[in-house]
């Protein structure tokens, strides 16, 4: 993968070494050595240079990210994924359910790193694979995918500091009030590698909130916003107050009506980790939830 970068250095940069101007663009420490290993990853004004070069109002700064290795370790396996949006940074896909994100023991070559790193590959450009926003196996929707490591370093910031927004739909059992916020502490639960469980005592602070789109026959139909993402968050925090997901068989063992948990990431709003903008997304809702809905 290959990114070229352009500045122009503006007269409130003058004297800036080089590596202070980039720190202010989001440039990491790693990034930053990257560069410097890299042959002319750093030319001002068409110069190789070093990152302690002082930059002068008028210059043309250009950055050459250069990564010329794929992923380790994941095979590159054709399967159809929803691509929403795509340019030189970023990769925003609508994820199917059964797909995990990464491979694992169970699931090596069915995930979307495995389809990701394929789709790269069928281009001819050397791609490591990087998730911004990790969902579980059977939740479907918005998943972002830094393209380069500057990317992904700024996505990863943004998420530390609660700048990406997600919103999800859910359909649960039982009529929930019109809105409400789930403010309670998830934890493991003893003896277990994957189920969470409300734990006020050694938890990590969690906090959901949720808005009633529609009710009926026993079902509701939720939008929910998290403040935090733990794993597992909305699930178990919805099953706490005793309205599971349909087909969470995790939390909500007699759920029959859909073989995945009913959850999907429908909207998302984050700023573009290079130009800034403000980029928002949705996805509607996946076929099996919709014939369920709409069915009652």
């Amino acid at each position: 993968m290959q990114r070229i970068l352009n500045y122009y250095i503006e007269e409130a940069f003058h004297g800036q070494t080089i590596s202070s101007f980039l720190k202010t663009k989001g440039y990491p420490h790693a990034v930053l050595v990257h560069l410097k290993k890299t042959p002319e990853g750093i030319l001002l004004n068409g110069h190789w240079e070093y990152v302690n070069t002082r930059l002068a109002s008028g210059d043309l700064l250009k950055i050459r990210l250069i990564e010329e290795e794929s992923s380790h370790n994941i095979p590159p396996v054709y399967a159809p994924f929803s691509i929403v949006y795509e340019d030189e940074d970023i990769l925003v896909v609508d994820k199917p359910a059964n797909m995990p994100i990464h491979p694992s023991i169970h699931h090596y070559e069915h995930t979307l790193a495995n389809a990701v790193c394929y789709y790269y590959e069928n281009q001819g450009i050397p791609y490591t694979f990087r998730c911004v926003n990790r969902l579980d196996k059977d939740t479907t929707g918005l998943t972002i995918i830094a393209k380069h490591m500057l990317s992904s370093a700024i996505l990863s910031q943004d998420v530390a500091n609660r700048t990406i927004h997600r919103k999800y739909l859910a359909i649960v059992k039982g009529d929930t009030d019109d809105f409400g916020t789930i403010d309670a502490p998830i934890g493991r639960k003893e003896d277990s590698a994957i189920e969470r469980i409300i734990d006020y005592n050694q938890g990590e602070y969690a906090v959901t909130h949720f808005k009633k789109i529609s009710s009926k026959k026993g079902y509701t139909l939720l939008s929910l916003q998290l403040e935090t993402g733990r794993t597992h968050q909305i699930r178990v925090h919805m099953s706490s107050i005793g309205h599971p997901l349909i087909g969470d068989f995790l939390y909500h063992e007699a759920s029959t009506e859909l073989p995945r948990q009913a959850l999907h990431s429908y909207s998302l709003e984050f700023y573009h980790p290079i130009t800034k903008e403000q980029l928002r997304f949705t996805a509607p809702l996946p076929s099996d939830m919709q014939s369920f809905w709409d069915s009652l």
